[in-house]
């Protein structure tokens, strides 16, 4: 006979939750089986919040199109007008819902009526349907051609469903404004008559009809400037009727935000418990789809109220808006950094995706024609003026440097082009993709050393005054730098450090990085004034009349604000070197830390750059004994105030992300 399995089974319910009191906001519990990637892949059972399956434990009957027709919960013709309002409203919410990262089978087709345009008999539905999904369907193209998202940031996948591919963009745009116009006429006599007779119906028909003309011109002008954005040729003869339209989508934005409680609300749904928001008005099913979806656990959807839908709707008009601005940049530096600032920004992955297809269409770069290698070898003259390029130069004549040049210029397009797409990257992806560039710019660093010292010594043999060293090496080591202080940086705005980290990272900003950008911005600073003075001579002995024209430093302004923040990464630096010597600053156990890992963990993508070399954390760790002796940490605190206190310091990021306001408690 078989013995029966004894099982002591404990409730360790009340013990887990008393020792989760013991955790701070933001404080992770590790084990060696469960980490940070187990906890992220961890579904929390039966809460609606993080098991998108427990949707499926409703009361009414799932039908789709056809079924819901012959029940009666569907209208194909004679839609009331504050039927459709609410139609439109909430299939914008869905739209953006889907921007936001989410599937279409969960957003956008829960709508029925985008499952069969075709066989809908009112004119208004039919014509909206259409035209919405003519839309998605741009979108998806934009974003997928710009290729900067990730799988947290857009899903491309239709399911199959079709997107109205036989009907023209211009019969889309035709159908639209027919019904628009209709709804016209009816906004004007309703209009005339409630001059002559203000009854209460013929108010609230006037104020349908001109809510329902607003949605649908809206819908018609984001229409048309989407397919303005999604031209392959040359666009810059599109951005400014683009940006025009988009000014008026913005105006009709606040027109339909006044307006957005005349269409049917929604109805409470019967499952009071759920915290599931979802469109419930005719038309919706927020499970017809559910057979779509793949075998894993669904991600939890929210679909955006009508009002948060319209505020996001206008947020994303400006910024659309203001990326169209990339075409007035000149040169590639002035390009990078308006991305870089946009991608700072409150961005999305549209408006990043319109960013990179505005500069960078196909395999072109610039709005223009311009292929990136002129691109690239125009922003080299402009930096810091080498001989090579330089037309007075008798190195530019050279057959071998046309060679040399043109070789390097090449293997520099796949970097300097990466460092381009980042920018349209999230910010956690961006801080990840910098860490590979560094290895490419890298080895374009070797290649721009080799390149100089050869064109250096055939420019010895004609003009011996003038040398050719580092050039195209400073060139390239400005953007390496500029790079690893982003990477940097990006960890403040990611909280990746902890505050016993900080000093180490402010030490390496401070003492090497921003060092050495300033040494090489000075650097290009003196060649560009040293080419002037070259042309200048050259000009003189032409004509001896010529007035000599003294040119300013092309980079004082960029030296000044890196010396800015150079200083305040010292500051920072001191202080917090301060606080440790003062026992304030927390530190891990020292059985459970090794700051040498912590250390080669935060600086390791540093390690395959050549210049600036890579500090070891042997060197880091004696210069911080030293400053610990040798630096007065602050004022305040020199002075003896608040000496007895021993509580640790706040570190304020909210001015900046990267680097804080400390505050002593």
């Amino acid at each position: 006979m078989a013995m029966e399995m004894q099982h002591n089974w404990v409730d360790v319910t009340d013990t887990f939750r008393t020792s989760c009191t013991e955790l701070k906001l933001g404080e992770l519990v590790h084990d060696q089986y469960f980490g940070l990637f187990e906890a992220m892949s961890a579904i929390e059972m039966m809460d609606p919040k993080m098991d998108a399956g427990m949707l499926c434990h409703q009361s009414h009957l799932v039908m789709g199109f056809d079924k819901s027709i012959n029940a009666g919960k569907l209208k194909k013709r004679n839609v009331l007008m504050p039927e459709l309002i609410a139609i439109i409203d909430d299939t914008y919410a869905c739209l953006v819902t889907w921007l936001e990262g989410h599937s279409l089978a969960q957003t956008l087709f829960t709508n029925l009526y985008l499952h069969k345009v075709h066989d809908v008999d009112d004119r208004q539905v039919k014509a909206f349907s259409i035209a919405m999904l003519k839309i998605v369907d741009i979108l998806r193209e934009i974003v997928s051609r710009a290729s900067v998202f990730e799988e947290e940031d857009f899903q491309p996948l239709t399911y199959g469903f079709k997107m109205a591919a036989d009907i023209s963009e211009v019969r889309t745009i035709g159908m639209v404004k027919e019904i628009e116009d209709d709804i016209q006429k009816i906004v004007k006599s309703t209009r005339s008559k409630q001059g002559e007779n203000r009854d209460a119906q013929t108010t609230a028909q006037h104020s349908e009809a001109s809510a329902l003309y607003t949605r649908l011109k809206f819908t018609r002008l984001l229409f048309v400037t989407l397919a303005g954005l999604n031209k392959r040729e040359d666009i810059t003869s599109t951005v400014g009727d683009v940006k025009k339209y988009l000014n008026q989508c913005k105006e009709l934005l606040q027109s339909m935000l006044t307006s957005v409680d005349l269409g049917v609300q929604p109805v409470p749904t019967q499952d009071t418990s759920s915290t599931v928001t979802y469109p419930t008005v005719m038309g919706f099913e927020p499970l017809v789809n559910q057979r779509l979806l793949p075998p894993t656990f669904p991600r939890y959807t929210r679909i955006r109220s009508r009002e948060e839908t319209l505020v996001y709707l206008d947020k994303l008009m400006s910024r659309v808006e203001h990326v169209c601005n990339v075409v007035g940049c000149s040169g590639f530096h002035g390009v990078l950094d308006f991305m870089r600032d946009f991608s700072n920004r409150e961005s999305c992955v549209l408006s990043r995706s319109v960013l990179q297809m505005l500069y960078m269409p196909a395999d072109k770069m610039v709005y223009a024609v311009t292929p990136i290698a002129e691109v690239l070898r125009e922003t080299a003259r402009n930096f810091i003026c080498p001989p090579a390029l330089m037309p007075k130069s008798s190195l530019a004549n050279n057959p071998l440097t046309k060679e040399h040049v043109d070789a390097f210029i090449v293997q520099a397009t796949r970097p300097f082009r990466a460092l381009l797409q980042i920018t349209g990257n999230n910010r956690a992806r961006q801080r990840d993709k910098l860490a590979h560039v560094l290895d490419e710019l890298s080895n374009l660093q070797d290649e721009a050393d080799k390149v100089d010292a050869f064109l250096h010594n055939l420019l010895i043999k004609s003009e011996p005054q003038r040398q050719h060293l580092a050039c195209f090496g400073s060139w390239v080591l400005c953007h390496v730098i500029q790079v690893m202080i982003q990477y940097l940086l990006l960890g403040f705005e990611l909280e990746l450090y902890s505050p016993h980290e900080y000093h180490y990272i402010y030490w390496y900003l401070y003492e090497i990085l921003y060092g050495w950008l300033i040494s090489v911005l000075s650097r290009a600073d003196g060649f560009c004034v040293e080419y002037d003075a070259f042309v200048a001579e050259q000009q003189k002995g032409r004509n001896k009349k010529a007035k000599k024209k003294k040119r300013q430093r092309p980079y004082a302004r960029d030296i000044t604000v890196a010396q800015a923040y150079q200083n305040l990464s010292g500051g920072l630096y001191k202080a917090l070197a301060g606080f440790q010597l003062e026992g304030r600053q927390k530190k891990p156990m020292f059985e459970f830390d090794s700051e040498q890992v912590r250390y080669e963990h935060r600086f390791g993508p540093f390690g395959s750059v050549n210049t600036p070399p890579p500090v070891p954390f042997e060197q880091c760790q004696a210069l911080l004994k030293v400053a610990k002796t040798n630096f007065v940490v602050m004022k305040l605190l020199a002075s003896g105030h608040k000496g007895d206190s021993k509580e640790p310091p706040e570190f304020l990021f909210t001015p900046h992300k990267a680097f804080p306001i400390i505050r002593i408690t």
